[in-house]
């Protein structure tokens, strides 16, 4: 795994080569049920479809009572998935609906060894000062963690 990082405070990213082919990578992203697997979500029954928003409760343990909300905004099949979402929303007393979204992109280029997975989260700066370290910090330690579970998902075929 190679994570890099960009010094900005506006943005996350975070990338790996993964010892898959593309439409191995592509399918874990794009079918939102498998997306929910390795990702900690229940998408069971729902489509990543653009312009559309697509919610689910979050599996993993002492997150269930939160529910994941993302509108999906590009699909590019194989090459590019992107949503935006309220990054660091794990307060149920809060209404997040009024503030900002930063938008998360997936991309996906092909490599002789596999598919070199890129991401890209973007917009912090827009987020309310009173969040913005905090969400930047917990989203920053998500993608790296999510770059290793998507690593294990495309591994096991």
């Amino acid at each position: 795994m190679n994570p890099s990082s960009d010094s900005s405070t506006d943005r996350i990213e975070k990338q790996i080569l993964l010892k898959a082919p593309r439409s191995r990578v592509w399918r874990a992203l794009s079918n939102a049920e498998e997306f929910g697997n390795w990702f900690g979500v229940n998408f069971s029954g729902k489509q990543f479809v653009a312009g559309q928003s697509v919610q689910g409760n979050i599996t993993y343990p002492g997150y269930e009572h939160l529910v994941m909300d993302v509108l999906v905004e590009r699909v590019e099949p194989e090459h590019h998935l992107s949503f935006r979402w309220h990054p660091a929303a794990v307060d149920i007393s809060i209404d997040y609906s009024p503030e900002p979204t930063t938008l998360v992109a997936f991309e996906l280029t092909e490599v002789d060894s596999g598919t070199l997975l890129r991401v890209v989260e973007s917009g912090f700066d827009r987020i309310p000062a009173a969040r913005r370290e905090e969400a930047f910090r917990l989203n920053s330690g998500g993608w790296e963690q999510q770059m290793v579970n998507i690593e294990k998902h495309v591994a096991k075929g």
